[in-house]
């Protein structure tokens, strides 16, 4: 198992191809705040990815891990930190007989942990991936709501949402017609 910071790279060609390679990367408080800038984000107080990447087949690979940490954000409504716990699962499947879509219009592949084999898996810049993509896109501090902003030139009815409704009259008449009947 590697805790070193610098370890952070393995060249597919070195790999075991028996056994699994085990890793574990905890990047250190400046590695922390420097992805945490990368990401827009206010901090990063603990991270850790930990997994294997283990021979498939004759040429392929796969890597299986998780990525936990804690984060700050501020909230979108109010700017207070808002702190989340990530915990989830990293999956990689690196193939030899990978081919890229081709074509201006192309579907998703239904396997999105397919890619082709890179000459060096980066624990780093995967870690920075999937954690970019585990983060709230809206954190919102518990209780923070957005409220009506109403504006309207001088001497004129303001705007409201509710009159933006087209149907919300015709409900109003509905309910009550029913509660006449």
């Amino acid at each position: 198992m590697t805790d070193e910071p610098q370890n952070h790279t393995f060249r597919v060609a070195t790999l075991p191809a028996r056994k699994p390679q085990r890793f574990r990367l905890t990047p250190s408080a400046a590695d922390r705040a420097a992805l945490a800038r990368d990401l827009d984000i206010t901090a990063i107080a603990a991270l850790s990815f930990e997994g294997e990447i283990r021979a498939e087949g004759r040429e392929d690979y796969r890597l299986d891990g998780r990525l936990k940490g804690t984060v700050e954000q501020p909230c979108v409504v109010t700017l207070t930190p808002v702190v989340t716990k990530i915990d989830t699962p990293v999956r990689r499947r690196y193939s030899a007989s990978y081919t890229a879509p081709t074509g201006e219009e192309t579907e998703m592949p239904e396997d999105d942990t397919l890619e082709p084999i890179p000459e060096v898996i980066d624990l780093r810049e995967l870690a920075a991936e999937e954690l970019a993509l585990a983060l709230p896109d809206w954190p919102r501090a518990p209780g923070a709501e957005l409220g009506e902003a109403v504006f309207a030139a001088p001497d004129a009815a303001p705007l409201r949402d509710a009159d933006l409704r087209p149907f919300a009259g015709l409900q109003a008449l509905k309910d009550k017609l029913e509660k006449d009947s």
